[in-house]
C-alpha cells in the first residue's frame, strides 16, 4: 500500500475527544486533524512524537487531514489509522503474501453473517473447500519484551466477533482471527487479560474451538505500508 500523495509530517500536541488530534506544523502553525483510531492508543500518542498525515481533497470534510502514522521518540513506527488494516490484509492476500490464505477463487469484504448482526471483514470462497471467514484486528499496544497485546481497551464488539467466528467453525466453515501488527517494536502477539478479561477468555475458547489465529507484521514508512512477515501468537492464560 503506497501513500499517494506522499504523507506530510508534523509534531504531535495532543489527541482528544477520540477522533481529534492537534499538531504543530514546521512553520509553527497549529492544525487539527481527524484520528480514525477508536482505541486507547496507549504508547502511540505521546506529545512530541512525529505525526505523518494524509490530506483529502473532499471539500465536504470538516477536517481534511488524517493522522496515518506515528514515529515515536523511541524510534518506533506505528500505523495509528486502524482503518488501513483491512485494505492492507486484502492487498496481501491478493498478492499471495499470506500462504495460509492463498488459492481461494473469490474474495469479498464486509459481508453480513452470523446471528449477532455482524459483517465479516473478509470472506474467501472456493469451489472445493469450506468458506473462510476472516476478522481483522490491528495490534499497536507494545508492552514488555516486544510483546504486543490485544485489545488495548475493553472491546464488547470484539467479543461479539469471537462468538461469531466460533459459530462459523461449528457450522463447518474455516474461521480466522487475523492480527495485523502495525507497530515496528512488536515481535509477538498475546491476549490482554489485564485489560479485557472477557475477551481473553473468549479468545482462548475460540482457539480451543478451532478458530485459527494469524499474526503478520507490517513494514511501516511514510511512503508505504505492507505486511511482510508472520510473528508468533502466544496464548495468555493469566487470570486477573
Amino acid at each position: 500500500m503506497q501513500f499517494s500523495p506522499p504523507l506530510a509530517s508534523a509534531t504531535l500536541v495532543r489527541r482528544y475527544k477520540r477522533f481529534l488530534t492537534d499538531v504543530t506544523l514546521h512553520d509553527g502553525e497549529t492544525l487539527t486533524m481527524h484520528c480514525a483510531n477508536t482505541g486507547a492508543m496507549t504508547g502511540c500518542a505521546t506529545p512530541g512524537d512525529t505525526v505523518w498525515y494524509s490530506t483529502s481533497d473532499n471539500p465536504k470534510r470538516k477536517y481534511p487531514h488524517s493522522w496515518e502514522l506515528n514515529h515515536t521518540q523511541d524510534g518506533h513506527w506505528i500505523c495509528v489509522n486502524t482503518a488501513r488494516a483491512n485494505s492492507l490484509v486484502v492487498e496481501a492476500i491478493e498478492a499471495g503474501c499470506i500462504p495460509e490464505l492463498a488459492g481461494y477463487r473469490q474474495l469479498q469484504t464486509e459481508v453480513r453473517y452470523g446471528s449477532e448482526n455482524s459483517r465479516i471483514d473478509i470472506l474467501l470462497r472456493d469451489d472445493d473447500r469450506a468458506d473462510c471467514y476472516i476478522e481483522v484486528k490491528s495490534v499497536t499496544l507494545l508492552e514488555d519484551n516486544g510483546r504486543g497485546a490485544f485489545p488495548d481497551a475493553v472491546s464488547v464488539r470484539g467479543q461479539k466477533h469471537l462468538r461469531e467466528l466460533v459459530a462459523m467453525v461449528e457450522q463447518g466453515h474455516r474461521a480466522v482471527l487475523f492480527f495485523a501488527v502495525l507497530h515496528s517494536g512488536i515481535e509477538k502477539v498475546t491476549g490482554a487479560p489485564h485489560i479485557d478479561p472477557d475477551y481473553n477468555q473468549l479468545l482462548n475458547h475460540a482457539l480451543a474451538s478451532g478458530v485459527e489465529v494469524m499474526c503478520y507484521q507490517a513494514q511501516v514508512s511514510p511512503s508505504e505500508l505492507n505486511l511482510v512477515n508472520s510473528v508468533p501468537f502466544v496464548t495468555n492464560t493469566a487470570k486477573v
